[in-house]
C-alpha cells in the first residue's frame, strides 16, 4: 500500500472520503488491489523480510481500512474482524479467567447473551448496570478487581445515553479499562478515545460498510500498549479475521461515512420530533429530543447529530407495534442497522422473553431515504394498525 496520505489539517469527512488518500505505488491507482493470498514467500534465508507469515495473522487488504479508521478516531492503531461480535469478545477474551467486569443492562443483545452466558463460564465475574446512572456505575467497579468497564452508547435499543469522560474517570480510577462500542454513533458523532477511553469497537457492518453487504468488526485503541498486543494474538490465534474482499468494501463504505450519518441523523431528528406528538405513538426514544433524559450529554458528546436510530412505543401495546411493522410499505421489516436502507423491527420479539425490551417497541434504523417519505410511511402503518 502507498504510505503517500493526506493528515490533517484536512477535515475528517476529506480524509474519509479519499481514503486518506492512499495510491497504488505500482499502477497509480487510487483504489488499491485486494490481496487474496494465504501466505507469503520467505527469503532465501529462511526470513520473512517484508514482515508477513500467513493471512490469519496480517493482510495486505487489512491495512488501508485500520488506518483510515485510526485516523477517524483519533487513535493508534486499528483491527478489523470477521464481524462485530468478533471484535467485542476479543476484548473479554484477551482478559484472564477470574477478571471482573462491567457491561450495560441494555446493550446489542447478542453480545449481552454471550457476555452472561459463555463468558460467565469460562471464569469471567460479569455485572450488568445501568451504566448511564453514574452512580449505579461507580458502585458496580471494584477497585483492583474490576478490569474492563464496557459501554454502549446509545445504547441499542432504547438509546440510552451514557457520559463517557466520567466513566473514564470511574473505570481508570479503579484501575480498569474503559471499551466503548461505538457503534450507533460513528466516529462522524463521537470520538470515545478522545473523551478518555481505551478501546472504540464497531460492529462495522452497521454503519462503517452501509450499505448491508458485508459483516465486519473493528477495534481501535488509544495507545499499541501490552493489552492491544495480546488482542492482535486473541485475533490470530482464535481466527476472527476478516476475509480480503470484505476488507476492500468496509474501506469502500467509509469513504461516504460521513454524508451517510449526516444525512440519516438529520432525518431522524425529524422522525422523532414528528411522531414525539403523535396519537398513535406512547413514546419516542431519541436522545435528540430535547425531553429525552440522554439529551443533555449526548449534546455534550456528539458532535453534529443524535445519530440515525430511534425507537417508539405504539400506543395499543404489542399487538398494535406487530401489525405497524406488517403494515409498512418503505420501511423494511429487517434486522440490522445503519444501511442506506430504512429498518423496522420488533425488538421484543427477535431477543426473546428475557429481554428488557418493552413489547410495544419498534426500532427504527433511518437510512438515506427522503425523510418525508419514511414519515408518511410510517403513519399509515400506525393508521392501518389500529383501523
Amino acid at each position: 500500500m502507498s504510505r503517500t496520505m493526506i493528515e490533517k489539517p484536512f477535515h475528517p469527512a476529506t480524509l474519509a472520503a479519499q481514503a486518506l488518500g492512499h495510491v497504488d505505488p505500482q499502477t497509480r491507482a487510487v483504489v488499491l488491489p485486494i490481496h487474496p493470498s494465504t501466505t507469503y514467500l520467505r527469503d532465501p534465508d529462511n526470513g520473512y523480510s517484508t514482515g508477513r507469515v500467513y493471512a490469519r495473522a496480517d493482510n495486505p487488504s487489512f491495512e488501508q481500512p485500520e488506518a483510515v479508521l485510526t485516523a477517524l478516531e483519533n487513535g493508534a492503531a486499528s483491527m478489523v474482524f470477521a464481524s462485530g461480535m468478533a471484535a467485542a469478545t476479543a476484548v473479554f477474551q484477551a482478559l484472564a479467567p477470574g477478571d471482573h467486569v462491567v457491561a450495560p443492562t441494555v446493550m446489542y443483545w447478542a453480545l449481552r447473551n454471550w457476555l452472561t452466558g459463555f463468558a460467565t463460564h469460562w471464569g469471567l465475574r460479569v455485572d450488568l448496570v445501568d451504566t448511564s446512572d453514574l452512580d449505579a456505575l461507580r458502585a458496580a467497579v471494584r477497585p483492583g478487581e474490576t478490569k474492563l468497564v464496557w459501554l454502549e452508547t446509545p445504547a441499542n435499543p432504547l438509546w440510552t445515553v451514557t457520559d463517557i469522560a466520567a466513566a473514564a474517570e470511574i473505570a481508570h480510577a479503579a484501575g480498569a479499562r474503559l471499551a466503548v462500542d461505538g457503534t450507533v454513533a460513528t466516529p462522524v458523532l463521537t470520538r470515545p478515545l478522545d473523551l478518555g477511553a481505551d478501546i472504540v469497537m464497531h460492529a462495522a457492518t452497521k454503519y462503517l460498510n452501509g450499505h448491508s453487504d458485508v459483516i465486519a468488526g473493528t477495534l481501535t485503541t488509544r495507545a499499541a500498549d501490552d493489552f492491544w498486543a495480546r488482542l492482535r494474538s486473541v485475533r490470530a490465534q482464535v481466527g476472527g479475521v476478516l476475509g480480503p474482499f470484505e476488507a476492500y468494501l468496509l474501506t469502500r463504505g467509509m469513504r461516504t461515512l460521513f454524508p451517510r450519518v449526516r444525512v440519516a441523523s438529520a432525518s431522524a431528528l425529524r422522525i422523532a420530533e414528528h411522531f414525539a406528538r403523535h396519537p398513535r405513538v406512547a413514546a419516542v426514544l431519541y436522545p435528540g429530543l430535547a425531553s429525552d433524559p440522554g439529551h443533555a450529554v449526548a449534546a455534550r458528546q456528539m458532535a453534529g447529530g443524535f445519530g440515525g436510530m430511534l425507537s417508539v412505543r405504539v400506543a395499543g401495546g404489542e399487538g398494535a407495534a406487530v401489525r405497524t411493522a406488517a403494515h409498512v410499505r418503505l420501511w423494511k421489516r429487517a434486522t440490522s442497522l445503519g444501511g442506506v436502507e430504512s429498518l423496522i423491527e420488533h425488538r421484543a420479539s427477535i431477543e426473546g422473553p428475557t429481554s428488557p425490551v418493552p413489547p410495544d417497541l419498534l426500532r427504527l434504523s433511518v437510512g438515506i431515504e427522503e425523510a418525508a417519505d419514511l414519515i408518511d410511511d410510517l403513519a399509515q402503518a400506525l393508521e392501518a394498525a389500529h383501523g
